[in-house]
């Protein structure tokens, strides 16, 4: 199983990136929300992945936190979702609302999204709801640590501006747990001096 890649954007569409992880690119599906708040492209990305493989293709789906990738998985358990819809749902309704009306019992809210019928939306209901017990108290999009990972995104972005290689600096920021920039750049720096690798 491909839990989570990170790498460089390439390519950026509605439902789908393209990243480049040591020379390979990666296709993935996203939905809409992921899609927003991607940076721009040749940036370092993370994404947490589900890879679902079939007789005529492996297809990863890709999401910007690990509770909306948990989320996919609760989805395509429902009897009657696949993929394709959960990726639609999540992108037609914040989580947060998604959780409530199934929560909350709302057939209503749940038969306005595309390509939800009665059936599925009880489905939905009855099959998720004790699963999503606890979630509405919880930011689904919001990554955990984020001051931390922010801080890292940036110092692989500089690395990188500096010459090295995406998987360098990604290995010299393991571990690394500093708060500003400036820091965890001289950190990295210096790790990466001791493997030997100013040269490259």
């Amino acid at each position: 199983m491909i839990s989570r890649i990170k790498g460089v954007l390439l390519e950026k569409r509605n439902h789908q990136v393209l990243v480049d992880l040591n020379g390979i690119g990666y296709e993935i599906e996203i939905p809409m929300p992921t899609f927003e708040r991607l940076g721009h492209l040749k940036e370092l990305v993370t994404l947490y992945t589900h890879l679902i493989i079939r007789e005529d293709s492996h297809t990863l789906y890709g999401f910007y936190t690990e509770k909306e990738r948990e989320l996919f998985r609760y989805l395509i358990k429902v009897n009657g979702v696949g993929p394709r819809l959960a990726i639609s749902i999540q992108s037609s309704i914040d989580p947060s609302s998604f959780i409530r009306s199934v929560l909350n019992n709302d057939l209503k809210s749940l038969v306005a999204l595309p390509g939800i019928g009665k059936k599925t939306a009880e489905r939905l209901i009855i099959e998720m709801r004790d699963n999503l017990k606890g979630w509405e108290s919880q930011d689904v999009r919001q990554p955990t640590n984020t001051r931390n990972n922010d801080v890292i995104a940036d110092v692989e972005s500089a690395l990188i501006g500096l010459g090295y290689k995406p998987q360098e600096a990604s290995m010299a920021l393991v571990g690394i747990d500093k708060k500003d920039v400036k820091s965890a750049i001289r950190l990295a720096l210096s790790r990466l001096a001791l493997n030997g690798k100013g040269d490259s």
